[in-house]
């Protein structure tokens, strides 16, 4: 196993239920999309169809920061060793997104990879880690430049370790 890391994260485009492509996040119900996605995950161990198919996503449970409610987000992943790889982008957003905030609260999380289910701590990356990490991304994840750039907040890089 190499230690560079493979980020084979979902591209974040938004599709609708025909597969067609959605041009603004505006046409399409998040927490619906991301219901069905779960939904489907589960039911197929951890395969998706349609545009999906081919993309490493996980499913990421957090405890949220505030409510203390167990909150499940799917996201797409990269390799790093037998470390998983997940990027808080937010789409380049100015704000982190909401798992973010709780995994920060609670860096213990439940993690779902296809049929598997364990328990992790996450992480964020700092320098010289992330660097490590970010060696590769512009190949591997080409988005996360572009989303850069539409944000002042540097996007983190969450590192994900199962717990034995």
């Amino acid at each position: 196993m190499t230690n560079e890391p493979v980020f084979a994260a979902a591209h974040p485009t938004i599709v609708s239920r025909k597969g067609v492509p959605m041009s603004g996040m505006q046409n399409i119900n998040m927490r619906e999309f991301n219901q069905n996605l779960i939904a489907e995950f589960r039911a197929n161990g951890g395969k998706l169809s349609g545009r999906l198919a081919n993309s490493s996503i996980l499913l990421f449970t957090t405890t949220g920061a505030r409510s203390g409610q167990e909150r499940i987000t799917p996201l797409g992943y990269g390799k790093d060793g037998d470390r998983f790889v997940v990027v808080a982008a937010n789409a380049g957003a100015p704000a982190h997104p909401d798992w973010y905030h709780n995994l920060l609260a609670h860096p213990g999380v439940t993690v779902e990879v296809g049929a598997e289910r364990f328990l992790a701590r996450a992480h964020t990356a700092e320098v010289p880690e992330r660097e490590h990490l970010l060696a590769h991304q512009a190949e591997i994840v080409p988005w996360l430049a572009a989303q850069q750039q539409k944000t002042e907040r540097a996007i983190p890089i969450v590192v994900i370790e199962r717990i034995s």
